[in-house]
């Protein structure tokens, strides 16, 4: 089995043929990879079997290289098809076993209000509807005793049941299962013998943690897709191989690692963010070439919009996150799964978004989308309202028969006939303004989500530089930067298809966690030391499965509080055995970890660890290449110009259109312009300046907020002199 650890370093000197794939709700992205060689394409995105797109997208990019199947070394996968089953409510049938009592903890949830004074509060429904939860008689309490057996001929009829309801698929969630899984792992086989064709998840495996609820939830979102992605996973892997893949896809999960493709399988809950995570690992890229310690990630495509910040050159990372918020960017008002994830926003805002009047008379845009099948009206596939996308079209700045490297031509007059029938007769605006108003509302949907994704991390947008990419960022960065008061941007090769392009870069890990509660004041060394192996075995083992003879690094946590606190930190364990030592240490770096986040320690209440975990990583990552804005050698050389309406003066208006493959480094342009390459187009809004670094790279400055910056200076200098 060839190792993707190397894939980390996009060194163009790798001879291997590497092939990513990101299934996106519209677009399938590929990209193809052989020494310097580089190939890229999309295709739509075929949501009712979604490996036709992949299996037809890699055979096309194949044949742009010359090459066969049997020729790739790497295929690295990422899909939206866990989130969309999740958020669209389209898993398999789904049952739920927990304890007795207990079924309908799914539903009163923390039992707050994330809305306090909302009376028309609603909450989201849970993913396993109250008569497919059930109590089964047994309890084990939190050190792992055994208090009640388990009723194992309940479990029996149980399984009859399930059958005869015509459940696919099987949660079980018992109290307190993380401290000790007997009687989970005891169902599972009771399951197996009496229902054969169940599919079975356990809590136990994929979060064995603390807090009830939040395990509830993960475990009914991974049985609730895993049929569907398992499906889609094993019909891809047998399609592949029958086309001469020789070795099996490994996959991106949530957390922006490469994993097996029978972890996707067992565990297909870690894939919810996959592609999304994708991009980040670009961005994080893209922010070290360029030297950028302090970036914002912007990824659109054709369904959502992803923003994401970077520090220090490394993503946000968290241990949990919301799926299906009711209430768009409230936290609290969505389910929670508790894997390990990169910390991002994600709405609905894509090309494929639907705008509309909505009931107070103003326009609307998103979050539902049109997707591939009907599309947006452009497509001319049955898709009558106006989306994004059309309002491009009716603007001028998409090339009709440039999208989507030529797999989709748009009906420019389609996309106007849309705006004109629900937007333009409801509002008064001409077709032209109420495509602008579309532009507008959407990219300050996005500005918003920032704005407020940033307050809830402590960090100012417009410290960072901003990284576009997907189909439609390069489209909107401009003005999404001028909004955010963002002065530089950097649209990246092949931002087009950049998610998947990040999955070429992304490490070979696994992390494993399981809680294990323990005051330090009384520890028990070995059952810590115990469970730190065991963790240890089990990430390795993932591991070593995508990296056979891989050297590991491996970076282990503990999640600690004082006692009595309601919530965690982690700190960092020392290496070694886990013995006093070690734990007067980890004692020593809570204490100094707490008082740097809140200012003061509480050193006369005991310290108590909750949880403990395990990352393991193949290899080091190889540092990127740098990349700097080349000298200038002068304005570059349009290939052209485009009509493009021009919203300020209220009338169209030529503009100069650039070949990005054209352009050599240090060439500049001047806004407004619009730089066209094959997967996108990049709008360079008047006020801004592109140039072109010594990779290739876009880097747009927005020029006006320079000038500011320089008057200001100024002002303070004579205000100083006088």
């Amino acid at each position: 089995m060839p190792s993707p650890s190397a894939s980390s370093n996009s060194n163009a000197a790798d001879p291997r043929l590497r092939i990513a794939v990101d299934v996106g709700g519209t677009f399938t992205d590929v990209v193809l990879l052989r020494g310097a060689e580089k190939h890229t394409l999309k295709v739509l995105t075929t949501p009712s079997a979604p490996e036709q797109a992949v299996l037809g997208g890699v055979e096309e990019v194949l044949q742009q290289a010359g090459a066969a199947w049997a020729d790739v070394d790497l295929l690295i996968l990422g899909t939206t098809l866990a989130t969309n089953a999740l958020i669209e409510r389209k898993g398999a049938p789904t049952a739920l076993l927990t304890t007795h009592g207990f079924r309908d903890l799914v539903e009163i949830g923390l039992e707050d209000r994330f809305a306090q004074y909302d009376v028309f509060l609603d909450k989201p429904a849970p993913l396993v509807p109250r008569h497919w939860r059930h109590g089964v008689f047994e309890r084990v309490d939190a050190a792992g005793r055994v208090i009640t057996p388990l009723d194992e001929a309940q479990v029996a009829a149980l399984a009859r049941q399930l059958v005869a309801d015509g459940i696919e698929s099987v949660a079980v969630c018992f109290l307190h299962g993380y401290a000790n899984p007997v009687h989970e792992r005891r169902v599972r086989e009771l399951l197996r013998e009496h229902a054969p064709d169940l599919w079975v998840s356990l809590a136990s495996d994929v979060c064995p943690e603390i807090r009830e609820y939040e395990r509830l939830s993960t475990i009914s979102a991974n049985a609730y897709v895993q049929p569907q992605v398992a499906g889609y996973l094993r019909r891809l892997h047998e399609g592949a191989r029958a086309r001469g893949l020789r070795a099996e896809p490994f996959l991106m999960t949530s957390g922006g690692a490469i994993t097996t493709l029978q972890a996707g399988i067992d565990e297909p809950v870690r894939l919810v963010e996959s592609g999304p995570a994708g991009g980040a690992v670009l961005a994080r890229q893209v922010a070290e070439q360029i030297g950028a310690p302090r970036a914002l990630s912007f990824d659109m495509g054709g369904t959502t919009a992803k923003i994401c910040f970077i520090d220090d050159y490394q993503p946000q990372l968290s241990r949990s996150f919301e799926f299906g918020r009711v209430h768009r960017h409230l936290k609290g008002s969505g389910l929670p799964i508790r894997i390990p994830v990169i910390e991002m926003v994600e709405i609905g805002a894509g090309g494929g978004s639907i705008a509309r009047v909505n009931h107070l008379g103003v326009v609307q845009v998103g979050p539902d989308s049109a997707g591939s099948a009907p599309g947006p009206a452009a497509y001319g596939l049955g898709g009558e309202q106006p989306t994004v996308t059309d309002a491009h079209a009716a603007l001028g700045t998409i090339d009709p028969a440039r999208f989507a490297v030529g797999k989709v031509r748009l009906d420019p007059q389609r996309a106007r006939d849309a705006l004109l029938q629900d937007l333009t007769t409801q509002t008064g605006l001409d077709v032209e303004n109420a495509a602008q108003a579309v532009v507008e509302i959407v990219t300050e949907n996005m500005a918003n989500a920032a704005r407020v994704h940033a307050s809830e991390l402590g960090k100012a947008a417009e410290e960072s530089t901003l990284i576009a990419f997907g189909g439609a960022a390069p489209l909107h960065a401009a003005l999404l930067a001028r909004k955010l008061g963002v002065a530089r941007l950097v649209i990246p090769n092949s931002a087009g298809v950049g998610s998947a392009l990040g999955f070429l870069w992304a490490p070979v890990a696994y992390q494993t966690v399981r809680s294990l509660a323990q005051r330090l004041d009384r520890i028990d060394h070995a059952a810590v030391d115990r469970l730190l192996g065991e963790l240890t075995a089990t990430a390795d083992d993932v591991v070593l499965r995508a990296a056979p003879g891989a050297a590991l690094v491996r970076h282990r946590q503990a999640f600690m509080r004082y006692a009595g606190q309601g919530h965690e930190i982690p700190v960092e364990l020392p290496e070694g055995p886990f013995d006093a030592a070690a734990s007067a240490t980890l004692h020593r770096r809570f204490e100094e970890r707490y008082a740097a986040l809140y200012g003061r320690s509480l050193p006369h209440i005991a310290a108590e660890a909750v949880s403990w975990s395990v990352a393991v990583e193949a290899g080091g990552r190889s540092a990127p290449e740098p990349d700097e804005v080349a000298a200038d050698t002068g304005r570059a050389e349009p290939s052209g110009t485009r009509r493009l309406y021009d919203a300020d003066a209220g009338q169209w208006a030529e503009v100069p259109v650039y070949e990005r493959t054209a352009l050599g480094a240090g060439k500049w342009i001047a806004g407004p312009a619009l730089v066209v390459e094959d997967e996108t187009t990049t709008h360079v809004i008047a006020g801004f300046e592109a140039r072109v670094s010594k990779l290739g790279a876009l880097v747009l400055d927005d020029t006006t907020a320079a000038r500011a910056e320089h008057a200001e200076a100024a002002e303070a200098t004579e205000s100083e002199a006088a």
